[in-house]
């Protein structure tokens, strides 16, 4: 009988069902603490009526009392013997367990549940294929961190429940129905009768099913804390989860009773060196590749051709999970640990005296993977580095924060920043992390290096490219100093490159060409140039003649552009030249081969490896002035919306690219003289709340999936708070005076307007003001 109640997993119960109907042997399996046992049981009950002759459960953990034989036996007779008991069959001095328990079950219709038979795998194999043999009505439903290995063994994967996503802000509702909540929501009822989920814990009961990574049993110790902690404490104190997920219920199996324990269970299933690289793994965070896992984990100890099949025996048990992206078309394989799972390994790390070797290890591995990166950037490869990169940014992460916490390895914190493509950067949306990166590095490494002057400017070039123009001139003059003094030939040409960016985003056109042709004719020199730094010369060189009126130049400069990445697969370079030359057409009105230009570049952000929100936030901009030039003005200002969603998204607003901003502004003029403030709110705002996926349907005119077309006259709902801000805006009022006006903080006041600014699709507080006075003409309410 349960003794609590049974939260979710609906679907896991009614695939387990079927495989129970279709197949005689089915193993449930998953790390400890997943619930395979509670849901084994639910499923026996559920499907009981269907075997006359009665479901029976066996606990395989009675193995290891000291009463028994030891608990590594493989003889299947102990196996039957304990079996026969249960089933009350069992005759002393008689036939051999195994025949009296086949005897027993031949003529029966019978479900056996086999609870926990990890530690008993021979044994558990040899009496499943005996029994099913000859017992043609037996069906057995087993519980292991290991499958059984059996000839006809149906597994199911027992996963941990669903936990609430760390890029959504669910409401009180939706985090009710996330099945992991739920159950610490049941469970803390239990122990404190008054507890209910509420805005106050929301986010705290949130954080911890994410950090637990949704293990029931992690979970319920956690809600058992609720008698004496807040969730937010429980939460706060995680990073020694062992300690504060300690006594459980009393009359749980041992292993049940700590999260310590269940973990100890799953150690003691492994042999040495399956402990060993168990933990060794701990030092990859988020995920790992087995080109990683021989680089970084090999050595004398775990022989590099040996770790292959030493991950597979931690996959069987559990230990490690098969993790590829949903969305990937990778060939390559990639694996992950939970968190709990990893803690308790970096535990077993420090306790071997290896921490500080593997982080070295990890770091110079990463190091040497972003150096290969870059030399095969611009190359055919791209879109698998591009890939590659993506997956591996928790790592990265990790190496440089190590380097960065360890004193005297910020110099090669610093390598690993500057080695990163520029691309990168820009595509993933990560200016402002490079940059905290590199000005820590730089405060650590003082010392006058090449390697300095190519962060000083790399720094410099993540600040412009985030508008911040002050930090990006300040960093570019010292680095092209540093530069200077040094003779670095390709740094000069790089500070060029940079100047010449800067300038182009402060809209001096022709100080931007001048630069940039610099920069162009110092790389032009070089033997071995670097062809990623030409490329993006070659495009803002384009982009700044092509502004200027300098077409024949900017044509010259994307041709020469498209020849070089026509023998490579570098969709990226080949989408800015794209999407540059669209721009140019667009200026000198050919819109019908702007228009092309744009939407082949858009094409090229199909692929879910490239997620290059700038680019495509580039195309959208180009693309809305061209429609508008067209007439299709609500069509404009929706691509005007949706590429406002993507500069929010990136951290820069397109008031911070000055070569851009004016066409942006006198198109956003011409659709609300067209539209009128009402209608062209309400496009930009359907626009806003577009998925990237329908972003780029819509931009290229095909089905949307999750999106309706926007609906004319449709109207834009303001909450009560929005409404009495808004007025207080049209009234002339500062964010401070309007804090001080509705008693809030000035930060609550700034989120509510910057809320107006996005439902409204508007940048300017007298377009807020234009948009309340045209409802209030029209008799709506906002």
């Amino acid at each position: 009988m349960e003794l609590n109640s049974f939260v979710g997993r609906r679907q896991e119960l009614g695939e387990v069902r079927r495989l129970l109907a279709d197949s005689r042997l089915v193993t449930l399996t998953g790390v400890g603490g997943t619930g395979k046992t509670r849901l084994a049981l639910r499923v026996a009950e559920h499907v009981r009526r269907a075997f006359s002759d009665g479901v029976w459960f066996v606990d395989l953990t009675e193995l290891r009392n000291p009463g028994l034989p030891s608990w590594e036996v493989s003889d299947p007779e102990v196996l039957a013997y304990l079996v026969a008991v249960v089933l009350e069959v069992h005759k002393p001095g008689g036939r051999p367990p195994m025949r009296q328990l086949t005897d027993c079950l031949a003529p029966r219709q019978t479900l056996l549940v086999l609870d926990n038979c990890e530690h008993l795998l021979p044994a558990c194999t040899l009496l499943a294929d005996a029994l099913l043999r000859v017992c043609p009505r037996l069906r057995i439903l087993a519980t292991s961190r290991q499958s059984l290995g059996a000839e006809g063994e149906v597994i199911f994967a027992v996963p941990p429940l669903p936990v609430p996503r760390t890029d959504d802000q669910p409401g009180l509702a939706d985090l009710e129905r996330c099945e992991s909540v739920a159950l610490f929501a049941a469970r803390a009822q239990c122990v404190e009768p008054g507890f209910t989920l509420n805005a106050g814990n929301l986010a705290a009961v949130a954080g911890l099913c994410q950090r637990l990574d949704g293990l029931p049993l992690a979970i319920e110790l956690a809600a058992s804390r609720v008698r004496v902690l807040a969730p937010r404490q429980i939460l706060d104190r995680l990073t020694g989860r062992f300690a504060v997920l300690g006594q459980g219920a009393r009359g749980a199996p041992a292993r049940q009773q700590t999260l310590q324990a269940c973990m100890d269970w799953s150690y003691d299933l492994c042999d040495k060196p399956e402990r060993l690289l168990w933990a060794r793994l701990t030092v990859f965070v988020g995920g790992f590749e087995i080109d990683a896992v021989e680089g970084v984990c090999g050595d004398d100890e775990l022989p590099t051709d040996e770790l292959l099949n030493l991950l597979a025996g931690l996959m069987e048990k559990s230990i490690v999970v098969r993790d590829d992206p949903p969305d990937s078309t990778a060939a390559t394989a990639r694996y992950r640990m939970l968190e709990t799972i990893r803690d308790y390994g970096q535990d077993k790390l420090r306790e071997v005296g290896q921490e500080a070797v593997m982080r070295r290890r990890h770091r110079d591995w990463y190091e040497q993977l972003l150096a290969q990166a870059r030399a095969e950037w611009a190359g055919d490869r791209q879109p698998y580095w591009m890939a590659r990169l993506r997956l591996e940014h928790a790592n990265l992460r990790a190496a440089i924060e190590s380097c960065l916490a360890e004193p005297g390895h910020a110099e090669t914190a610093m390598r690993l920043a500057v080695t990163l493509p520029g691309l990168y950067w820009r595509s993933r949306c990560l200016f402002g992390e490079g940059r905290r990166w590199l000005d820590r590095a730089l405060e650590k490494a003082p010392a006058p290096t090449a390697l300095r002057a190519r962060a000083l400017l790399v720094n410099s070039h993540l600040a412009f490219a985030q508008g911040d123009a002050a930090a990006g001139r300040r960093l570019l003059a010292e680095g092209e100093d540093l530069t200077r003094r040094l003779g670095c030939v390709v740094e000069l040409a790089y500070a060029d490159y940079i100047r010449g960016v800067g300038a182009l985003y402060a809209a001096d056109l022709p100080g931007a060409a001048e630069a940039l042709d610099r920069a162009r004719a110092a790389l032009s020199g070089v033997p071995d140039r670097d062809t990623h730094l030409y490329l993006m010369v070659l495009s803002s060189f384009c982009m700044a003649a092509g502004l200027a009126g300098d077409h024949e130049r900017a044509v010259a400069a994307q041709r020469e552009m498209l020849t070089i990445v026509e023998s490579r697969s570098a969709g990226f370079h080949r989408s800015i030249a794209l999407w540059v030359g669209g721009l140019i057409s667009w200026r000198r009105g050919d819109l019908q081969q702007a228009a092309t230009q744009v939407v082949q570049a858009l094409r090229l952000k199909r692929p879910r490896a490239s997620h290059d929100r700038y680019t495509t936030a580039q195309c959208l901009e180009v693309l809305a002035w061209i429609t508008a030039d067209e007439g299709r003005h609500r069509r404009a200002a929706a691509l005007l919306g949706a590429g406002g969603a993507l500069w929010t998204e990136i951290g820069t607003p397109i008031t911070s690219y000055l070569h851009l901003v004016g066409h942006h502004d006198d198109c956003e003029g011409r659709l609300r003289a067209a539209l009128g403030d009402a209608a062209f709110a309400d496009a930009v705002h359907y626009g806003r709340t577009l998925s990237y996926d329908d972003i780029l349907a819509f931009a290229l005119e095909e089905p949307r999936q999750s999106a309706p077309a926007p609906r004319e006259g449709a109207p834009i709902r303001l909450t009560r708070r929005e409404q009495q801000v808004a007025a207080l805006v049209t009234e002339g009022l500062s964010n401070r005076q309007i804090a001080d006006k509705l008693v809030i903080s000035q930060r609550t006041a700034e989120s509510h307007v910057e809320n107006i600014f996005a439902k409204l699709g508007v940048t300017s507080r007298s377009r807020v003001a234009a948009w309340i006075r045209a409802q209030h003409s029209d008799g709506q309410r906002p």
